[in-house]
C-alpha cells in the first residue's frame, strides 16, 4: 500500500508510485541483510529506484527521512568539452556477442540501463514487462517469461546474463564511422567480420556517437580496450576509408599504408569497393568476376612472357 502522504514529495502517477513499491519490496526481499540505518535504508531505495526522476527519488528519501546520497547527474543533451567536435553522447556498452557483429563495419550493442545516460529514460511499460517476467520466472512459468523476453526485445531493451547477473540494457545498432567493409557474399567479407570479432567480441566497448543515418544506426567512432577500432580495421586491410561521408586525412594516410604493404583485402590487384558492389546489386546483381591476386597476377605475366620466348625459338 503507498502511503497517503508520498503524493506531496512526488509528481508520478498513482500507478508508478505502487510500481516503485514492488520495486523496493523486491530489492529488500533480495537483500543479503536488511537494512540497519537510515543509511543503509536509503541506498536500498536508490538501488532499487535508480531508474526513476531523480526530483522524485529524493522526495521518497525525504518522505521517509533518509539521508539523500549523492545521485547520478541527470544526463544532458550537451557534448562535454573534451569530447571531439560532433559527438553527440558516448555510449558505454556491455561485452559485445560475437552473434551480433554482422560485418566489418557494424555490430549491435547494448548498453545497460543502469548508466546514467539510460536511467532515467527507461519506459515504465518496460519496467513493468521486467517484473512480469521475474514473477513469471519465480513460479516456474518459463513459456511466460519467454513470451515476455521477446516482447522486451520488440521493445529495443534485453536482458543479458553478464558476469552471471542479469541485466536489463538497451539495444543500439551500431555503424563505425568513416569506414566501408566488404559484404559478406562479397570477396573478403568473412575475413573482415572476423577481423572485427577478434578486436571487439567478447569485450566492452565505448562508442561516440555521432547522430544516426538513414536506416536509424548510430554512427560513431569505436574504442575497446583503448584501440581506436577503425584506426586498426583500416590498417589491416580490413576496410576502405568511406571518403563519401569521411574526410579525415588520417583515414586516408591509414588506407595507403595498407594498399602499399598489400594487407588484407589490398592482396588482390583490384578489390572491389562495396560501394560499387551494392550499387551493381540495385541495378540487377551482375556479379563480378573474383579479382585476382598479385601473385595470380604476376604467374599470369611470367606464363605470357615464357609462350613469348617459346615462340622466338620455334624454327
Amino acid at each position: 500500500m503507498v502511503p497517503e502522504g508520498l503524493r506531496q514529495h512526488v509528481t508520478a502517477s498513482k500507478k508508478a508510485q505502487i510500481k516503485w513499491y514492488q520495486n523496493m519490496l523486491e530489492a529488500y526481499k533480495n537483500a543479503r541483510t536488511p537494512p540497519r540505518t537510515p543509511e543503509e535504508a536509503a541506498q536500498l531505495v536508490v538501488s532499487a529506484l535508480n531508474w526513476i526522476q531523480s526530483a522524485d527519488l529524493e522526495g521518497i528519501l525525504e518522505f521517509y527521512n533518509f539521508p539523500i546520497p549523492s545521485l547520478p547527474a541527470a544526463s544532458s543533451n550537451h557534448r562535454p568539452s573534451s569530447l571531439p567536435e560532433g559527438v553527440q553522447f558516448v555510449l558505454n556498452t556491455l561485452p559485445v556477442n560475437n552473434q551480433n557483429i554482422g560485418d566489418g563495419d557494424g555490430f549491435t550493442a547494448y548498453v545497460a540501463t543502469t548508466d546514467p545516460r539510460e536511467s532515467g529514460n527507461v519506459p515504465i511499460e518496460v519496467h513493468e514487462m521486467v517484473i512480469a517476467r521475474t514473477e513469471a520466472r519465480n513460479r516456474r512459468d518459463y513459456k511466460s517469461a519467454d513470451a515476455l523476453q521477446s516482447s522486451l526485445k520488440e521493445a529495443g531493451y534485453k536482458i543479458i546474463i553478464c558476469s552471471d547477473e542479469e541485466i536489463l540494457a538497451r539495444k543500439y545498432r551500431i555503424r563505425m564511422r568513416g569506414i566501408d567493409a566488404p559484404e559478406l557474399k562479397m570477396t573478403y567479407g568473412k575475413e573482415s567480420k572476423s577481423a572485427l570479432v577478434k578486436l571487439i567480441g567478447g569485450k566492452r566497448t565505448t562508442i561516440h556517437v555521432y547522430g544516426q543515418d538513414q536506416f536509424d544506426l548510430y554512427v560513431g567512432d569505436v574504442y575497446c580496450n583503448g584501440v581506436f577500432i577503425q584506426e586498426k580495421m583500416l590498417k589491416n586491410g580490413h576496410a576502405w576509408h568511406f571518403t563519401t561521408y569521411d574526410k579525415r586525412p588520417e583515414f586516408a594516410k591509414w588506407e595507403r599504408e595498407a594498399r602499399a604493404a598489400q594487407r588484407g583485402l589490398f592482396a588482390s590487384l583490384n578489390p572491389e569497393k562495396p560501394w560499387d558492389w551494392r550499387r551493381e546489386q540495385r541495378n540487377g546483381g551482375i556479379q563480378a568476376e573474383p579479382p585476382k591476386t598479385i601473385l595470380q597476377g604476376n604467374i599470369h605475366k611470367i606464363s605470357g612472357r615464357l609462350s613469348n620466348v617459346g615462340s622466338s625459338i620455334r624454327v
